[in-house]
């Protein structure tokens, strides 16, 4: 008996799945592990192996849904938890899009060419592969686009309601996303226009017609102040809850977003800059517009789907709203180079829009010649521009996976991490995991150490003597290591350097550990 086209389609996506752990997990014994994976590894292992009160590291880290997209695979084991979880994450992603497209009737050859884009393409095996938390963003904003296209089709304010939803999701991964509703303000207004019931298809003269009557203009205000209020006001009340949570448990209501307690992306961001800067070839960020052209080499089936909506002036107009963020990001950020994960989103936004409108274009062969060829020529300018990305994570990603050679940018972190792990059983270390968090990550016993989330830290900080029996300090050459109180400055150390109470047992280029007496 010949399977179903679902069930046939369940299978291709465990299959998939089983083929990014192989990669993730492979990549992982050649020594590759992305700041965030190791971030969210040893905040799990604080909340469940750790000593003291935990709420705050619960609750108030960030980005949110991706650390607790890793709770469900820590009984497998806390480090490959994030990559477990980013490669089922996006088997999962791949199979919301095939279920779309079979939906939409499309015949097989789109499934094979969904199918080999996710096989080959390098963005999205980084995606998969990385244990990063790009897997829920791309999810969140596919959904999220594709229930505003089906209230253009349906005119029914229930998909605006699921949309609002998707936008709440979508803002906790990734916090940049709530500059995305800056650009559906104006864009609400069209749709509000686009919702009334006229005869007249242009949109310039369906404002005309709109504003001269009395009873059409009235229905316009309101329909439009209602989209507002169902798209914009679940997000920003979320985000106010949220901040207010911050704010009532750790003074601060930016605490999720810029602190290094709370989120992995203010280290990262300063760092690569650093190592940006610093290499012999650097080059100044790219210019404005330039970033869209970058989005449209990366993803050129961008062109296609703009091509397919050439006549749908409100899906044009939708369309373009990504490319507005991106480059607001670039201005907004402008010490930080994009992210390799905000040009990806355009990928699955053209898969969603070549759904949509592949069924109705009447030539199906010539769409079939010029999908296959633009996935073909997609797949060599993500492995180029991934190649050559200023993010120097990104690039290594992409080493590790076409040469797999050793990944030897966590050895020093592992090098001490091991030492740690050799004290004696009863050794307490003080250690600030704002930044040494890929250290303790790396330990074997968490409960041995004293870190910023445990209430005596402060006392500890001030009196290690009566406290820990060894303190981690950076060194100066720790490009971080002006985030942390326990760096080359701190006052019990420099004191007491020449005394018998402190001895210097273990350094490596960014670290030393000291032991007390």
């Amino acid at each position: 008996m010949k399977p179903s086209k679902p069930r046939y389609l369940l299978i291709i996506t465990c299959l998939l799945a089983v083929y990014y752990l192989v990669c993730g997990i492979y990549l992982n014994k050649l020594g590759y592990c992305s700041p965030e994976a190791l971030f969210y590894s040893e905040k799990v292992r604080i909340i469940f192996e750790g000593i003291g009160y935990k709420l705050k590291v619960i609750g108030l880290t960030s980005p949110m849904l991706p650390f607790y997209g890793t709770f469900v695979f820590t009984s497998i084991s806390s480090l490959l938890a994030p990559v477990i979880a980013s490669a089922i994450g996006t088997a999962i992603l791949f199979y919301l899009i095939a279920t779309a497209l079979i939906k939409q009737g499309l015949d097989d050859f789109y499934l094979l060419i969904l199918l080999v884009l996710f096989l080959f393409h390098p963005g999205i095996l980084y995606v998969a592969g990385s244990g990063k938390g790009i897997y829920l963003t791309l999810i969140f904003f596919y959904m999220f686009f594709m229930n505003i296209f089906k209230y253009y089709q349906s005119n029914t304010t229930f998909h605006v309601s699921l949309a609002s939803i998707c936008l709440v999701l979508l803002i906790f991964c990734d916090y940049k996303f709530i500059w995305l509703t800056l650009f559906f303000i104006p864009l609400v207004f069209s749709i509000a226009i686009h919702s009334l019931n006229l005869g007249e298809k242009e949109s310039i003269f369906r404002i005309a017609i709109s504003f001269n009557n009395p009873s059409l203009r009235r229905k316009l205000i309101n329909k439009t102040f209602a989209i507002y209020i169902i798209i914009f006001i679940l997000p920003l009340a979320s985000i106010l809850c949220y901040k207010l949570l911050n704010q009532s448990n750790a003074n601060d209501m930016d605490y999720f977003n810029e602190s290094p307690y709370g989120t992995w992306t203010v280290l990262a961001e300063r760092l690569n800059y650093e190592l940006l800067i610093a290499s012999p070839d650097f080059k100044t960020p790219d210019v404005s517009l330039l970033i869209s052209a970058k989005a449209l080499i990366i993803c050129p089936l961008m062109l296609l789907a703009v091509f397919l909506f050439r006549s749908a002036t409100y899906q044009i107009l939708t369309l373009l709203t990504p490319f507005a963020f991106i480059e607001f990001l670039h201005i907004k950020y402008e010490r930080v180079s994009l992210a390799y994960e905000y040009y990806l989103i355009f990928i699955v936004l053209s898969l969603l829009c070549i759904i949509i409108k592949a069924p109705t274009f009447k030539n199906q062969v010539v769409l079939k010649i010029l999908l296959g060829t633009i996935i073909l020529l997609q797949l060599y300018t993500g492995y180029y521009e991934l190649k050559n990305s200023p993010v120097n994570e990104e690039r290594n990603f992409l080493t590790v996976l076409t040469k797999r050679n050793i990944d030897k940018s966590q050895d020093e972190n592992k090098d001490m991490a091991n030492y740690i792990n050799g004290l004696p059983d009863d050794a307490k270390v003080l250690i600030d995991d704002g930044i040494a968090y890929p250290i303790v990550a790396f330990t074997t016993n968490i409960k041995n150490l004293t870190l910023p989330y445990q209430e005596g830290f402060i006392s500890a900080v001030e009196t290690p003597w009566g406290y820990d029996n060894y303190i981690l300090l950076s060194t100066v050459k720790n490009k971080v290591g002006g985030y942390s109180i326990l760096n080359p400055g701190y006052v019990p150390i420099v004191n007491n350097a020449n005394s018998n109470h402190v001895k210097k047992v273990y350094v490596t280029q960014n670290w030393a550990l000291y032991r007390l007496f």
